[in-house]
């Protein structure tokens, strides 16, 4: 998944982190300037001017909450959008498999430096040398299904169809590793596919219910599920999401909501959430309220990101460290097929800043439309983070 929009010229990958990685965005000292000079729903009105159908964020600075919504929910019936709609928050769902897997870290149920091949016998190949630890941080080298040149415009030509997890695991073991485990760092969803098959078996429960008992119900997010496959709970405001594409000079759009993410995202992205929940789990996160504090050490020691791109940071498990000048955040990004999103706070979990961009761009070549909706959105992006920590 991503943060903001998908990169024009790249091939669309959802659920990956790429925009973050290869776009420079506009410039670290621009983005503090912004965030202190302009109100977020200003910032929200830009991305829907810049051919977005909505935008939303939330921004809580430790003194007061600011929300922004701009732009419709569902097109097809004008409804505006509102600040605390539900949307498919894509990549953040990391933080949530993540989560579990620490749980049982502090049960004594699973050992983070143990091969996967301990607890998911014969599922994974070279998962002798293949670490729980890796698949967290993305130092495994197990390709990413996402990025397999068919399975995108599979998704988009029929997105009602329901992946099971075999079926995403052999697009991702149809190719070879990226790497020798542990040697470098590549993003990919196909780790967190397999860390949720690894606590499914190892609880011997489904992956909506552990997210619902272990996490969502005890810190009371009651607007906040896995898809099963499809986003059926959509009561109270639902931000529809759409692709768009601006090859013809006239943006169009096609509505993805109905889609399976639940199934093509899983464990890796098929989470459906709302700004306010995102916020008070982000914080939960933050202050150890899920898992011992050891378990937040271990999540918050990361793996560098690749240079060059609009941030530096660090990859933890399932946790992002955002480095910008105007201070550091942790938490992830997510992107689906319809929805860019970011949902970050400070170390302490006192701040935090969440945002979702309903559309995902399409346009696989270079065009001025799209590119201005990618560099908008990302941009915008950042000026909601460094708002939290100005």
């Amino acid at each position: 998944m991503t943060s903001t929009m998908q990169n024009t010229s790249r091939r669309v990958t959802a659920l990956t982190l790429t925009a973050a990685l290869t776009l420079a965005g506009v410039g670290a000292t621009g983005v503090a300037a912004q965030a202190g000079g302009t109100t977020i729903q200003g910032a929200a009105q830009r991305v829907v001017a810049a051919g977005a159908p909505g935008y939303l964020a939330r921004v809580d600075d430790g003194r007061r909450v600011e929300t922004a919504a701009a732009g419709v929910a569902d097109r097809a019936t004008g409804r505006r959008l509102g600040a605390d709609d539900q949307f498919e928050i894509g990549s953040n769902t990391k933080m949530f498999t993540a989560t579990l897997v620490l749980q049982l870290v502090d049960r004594g149920r699973v050992r983070l430096d143990a091969p996967v091949e301990r607890y998911l016998p014969g599922v994974v190949p070279n998962g002798a040398h293949i670490t729980v630890r890796m698949l967290l941080n993305h130092t495994s080298g197990l390709f990413n299904y996402t990025e397999d040149e068919e399975f995108i415009p599979s998704v988009l030509a029929n997105p009602g169809y329901a992946h099971t997890v075999r079926e995403l695991l052999d697009v991702a073991f149809a190719h070879e590793p990226v790497f020798a485990p542990g040697s470098s760092w590549s993003y990919s969803n196909t780790n967190y596919i397999v860390a949720g098959m690894l606590v499914e078996k190892a609880t011997g429960e489904r992956l909506p219910d552990l997210v619902r008992d272990r996490i969502t119900r005890p810190l009371g997010l009651t607007r906040t599920y896995l898809a099963d496959p499809r986003a059926t709970r959509t009561g109270r405001g639902y931000a529809h999401g759409y692709t768009v594409a601006f090859a013809s000079g006239t943006p169009s759009y096609t509505d993805t909501s109905g889609g399976a993410v639940g199934a093509w995202g899983g464990a890796a992205g098929g989470i459906i959430s709302t700004a306010s929940d995102m916020s008070r789990f982000v914080e939960a996160l933050l202050t150890a309220r899920l898992f011992s504090a050891e378990q937040l050490r271990q999540m918050k020691t990361t793996v560098a990101l690749p240079a060059g791109g609009s941030f530096t940071g660090g990859y933890g498990l399932g946790l992002i460290r955002v480095d910008y000048p105007c201070g550091t955040v942790w938490g992830h990004d997510g992107g689906t097929l319809g929805h860019q999103s970011w949902a970050v706070g400070t170390a302490d979990g006192r701040r935090s800043a969440i945002s979702d961009v309903t559309a995902t761009v399409i346009d696989t070549a270079q065009n001025e439309g799209a590119e201005r909706l990618f560099r908008t959105a990302d941009e915008t992006g950042k000026v909601v983070i460094c708002r939290a920590l100005s």
